[in-house]
C-alpha cells in the first residue's frame, strides 16, 4: 500500500482509471446552448450525479478500498462523511466483499443515511458542531481492526477523483479541443486536486479554479494566503457536502500548485443553479454539486470567448430540498 503522505501523479491516476473501467460509470461531457447564451463561451458540464452511487466520491473509494491487501480486510473498513463518500465507501466495501462503517453527521440529509444503510454501510451518527468525527472513527477503526478510508487526503482517493479530469482531457481531445477553464467543487479538495493532475498533464495552460459556498471559501481564501485557511463555522450553508473545515494536507500541496484560485456562490445563487440544471439540462444536481454552475451563474468567472468545463459533482439530494430549490428560483 502506497504511503498516505505521498502525492499522486498523472501516472497514478491512469492507474485508478484502469482499476475503475467496467466498474465505474464513465460520464459525458455535456453541452448547453442556453449556457453558451448566457456566458458569451463554450461551455460543457461533466454530469456525476450520473456516476454509480451518485456522486463522484465513488470513483476514489473504490480505487482505495479495492487496494487493501487481502489480509487487511477482514475488519472491514471505516469512514467520515456526511453522505457522497458514504455511499461511495458503502458500495465499493460492499462490492469488494467487505463491511463498512460511516461515521455521519446528525443533520445529514435523511436520503444520504437511508442510501448508505442500502448499499451496505451502518451508519454511526455524530453532532457535528461538537463531536470529533476523527477521534470517533480511530476508536472503531481500533475495536473492529478495520481500515480508516479517509473521505479526501489519501493518496489513491486522490487519484481515483482525478479519473474525473481525466475523462475530461480525454474527450476534448477526442474533439480536437482545449479548454482554457475547468472548475471543480471543493471540500477537502480530493476531487479538484486529482482533476488538477490530468487536465494540467493535457493542457499545462489551462485554469483549473475551486468553487465553493460562501462562507466556506477556506480553499479561496488559502490559495490567497498561502496557507491552509479554516472555516469559522461547521455548519449553515445548503451545500452539505462541502463544509470540511479546511483544505486537506496533501490535496492543498497539490491544488495550491496546479489550482490557486477560487470563487463562491451564495446559497440563494446555489438553489438556481440546482433549478437551472434541471430545467434547461434535466439533471438533479444537489446544491453541493451545483456550484461550479452558480458561480458562473451568478457572473462570478468570466467565460466570454472561453472554453470552460463545469463539474456537477453529485446528485443526492432530498426530495423537499430540492422541491426548495425550484420554488427559489
Amino acid at each position: 500500500m502506497m504511503q498516505s503522505n505521498a502525492l499522486p501523479t498523472y501516472d497514478d491516476v491512469t492507474s485508478a482509471a484502469e482499476r475503475l473501467a467496467g466498474v465505474a460509470v464513465r460520464t459525458p461531457l455535456l453541452s448547453c446552448a442556453r449556457l453558451d447564451e448566457i456566458t458569451g463561451g463554450r461551455v460543457f458540464l461533466k454530469p456525476e450525479p450520473l456516476q454509480r452511487t451518485g456522486s463522484f466520491k465513488f470513483r476514489g473509494a473504490y480505487n482505495r478500498i479495492s487496494r487493501i491487501p487481502a489480509d487487511e480486510r477482514a475488519g472491514g473498513v471505516v469512514a467520515c462523511s456526511s453522505g457522497n463518500h458514504a455511499q461511495g465507501v458503502a458500495a465499493a466495501a460492499t462490492l469488494m466483499g467487505m463491511a463498512s462503517v460511516i461515521v455521519m453527521p446528525k443533520d445529514a440529509p435523511a436520503m444520504k443515511k437511508a442510501r448508505t444503510i442500502a448499499f451496505g454501510g451502518e451508519v454511526v451518527e455524530y453532532d457535528r458542531g461538537v463531536d470529533d468525527r476523527d477521534a470517533i472513527a480511530g476508536e472503531i477503526a481500533r475495536a473492529r481492526g478495520a481500515v480508516f478510508v479517509p473521505p479526501y487526503d489519501d493518496f489513491h482517493i486522490i487519484a481515483g477523483q482525478g479519473t474525473v479530469g481525466l475523462e475530461i482531457a480525454e474527450d476534448l481531445v477526442a474533439r480536437g479541443l482545449a479548454p482554457d477553464l475547468v472548475m471543480a467543487n471543493a471540500s477537502g479538495g480530493g476531487l479538484v486536486s486529482g482533476i488538477a493532475l490530468a487536465v494540467k498533464h493535457h493542457f499545462p495552460e489551462a485554469q483549473v479554479m475551486t468553487a465553493e459556498p460562501a462562507g466556506f471559501d477556506d480553499h479561496a481564501r488559502s490559495f490567497r494566503s498561502g496557507g491552509r485557511e479554516r472555516n469559522n463555522q461547521a455548519t449553515g450553508s445548503i451545500c452539505d457536502a462541502l463544509m470540511a473545515a479546511t483544505p486537506g494536507q496533501l490535496t492543498f500541496e497539490i491544488s495550491s500548485r496546479l489550482v490557486g484560485a477560487g470563487v463562491s456562490a451564495t446559497d440563494e445563487e446555489v438553489a438556481r443553479a440546482v433549478a437551472f440544471a434541471f430545467e434547461e439540462l434535466k439533471i438533479v444536481v444537489e446544491p453541493g454539486g451545483a456550484v461550479t454552475l452558480a458561480a458562473v451563474l451568478a457572473g462570478r468567472v468570466d467565460l466570454k470567448h472561453k472554453l470552460a468545463v463545469l463539474v456537477l459533482s453529485g446528485g443526492n439530494v432530498d426530495a423537499d430540498t430540492f422541491a426548495r430549490c425550484l420554488a427559489a428560483a
